[in-house]
């Protein structure tokens, strides 16, 4: 179904789930879990962080600078993926990018659907919600590296409502196909 990248991003589908298969693998597009790394920040502060983390749409990372802590510029979130391995790629990017300290960043804490497991296809929070609420056949594409996503009645037209959505969307790629 979908090939999973070495480096943790969703690639192109190998082949698309069909909208019957995908649609009992996906999530309550508001339920979300939390889930911090151990011993990376105080307790107070791991308080904190998986409160504003419950607000995050899945798939979330959140990435701080060790060096700097949590109430630092180089502290990001990057949200509304297709995958927290795609999530934590974009918000260590960001973070490193930022980090005025001498470590690298790392993830804090990761939000997903509550409940996840693995399935055939994962969609971010918003694309469940237009998946649940629009789509009837023809196919869906999504975008890996933004989390970007649309709906067409062919895959030409979901690949181009993908990239319509996000511009920076340049693996747009169907994974649901009637």
């Amino acid at each position: 179904m979908l090939a999973v990248l070495a480096s943790g991003g969703l690639a192109a589908a190998q082949s698309a789930v069909s909208g019957d298969a995908a649609g009992p693998a996906l999530y309550d597009p508001k339920a979300t879990e939390v889930d911090l790394t151990p011993d990376l920040l105080p307790k107070d502060q791991a308080k904190v962080l998986k409160m504003v983390a419950r607000d995050q749409l899945y798939y979330a990372a959140i990435a701080i600078s060790p060096d700097e802590g949590l109430m630092s510029e180089a502290t990001v979130a990057a949200a509304n993926y297709h995958s927290i391995e795609a999530a934590s790629a974009a918000a260590l990017a960001e973070c490193n990018a930022k980090k005025k300290g001498a470590a690298d960043c790392a993830v804090a804490a990761v939000v997903r659907p509550e409940g996840w497991q693995p399935a055939a296809v994962q969609l971010s929070s918003d694309a469940t919600a237009g998946f649940q609420a629009s789509y009837d056949a023809g196919a869906m594409a999504i975008s890996a590296q933004t989390g970007s996503w649309g709906i067409g009645a062919d895959d030409a037209a979901a690949v181009a409502a993908c990239t319509e959505r996000n511009p920076d969307a340049t693996d747009c790629a169907v994974v649901v196909k009637n």
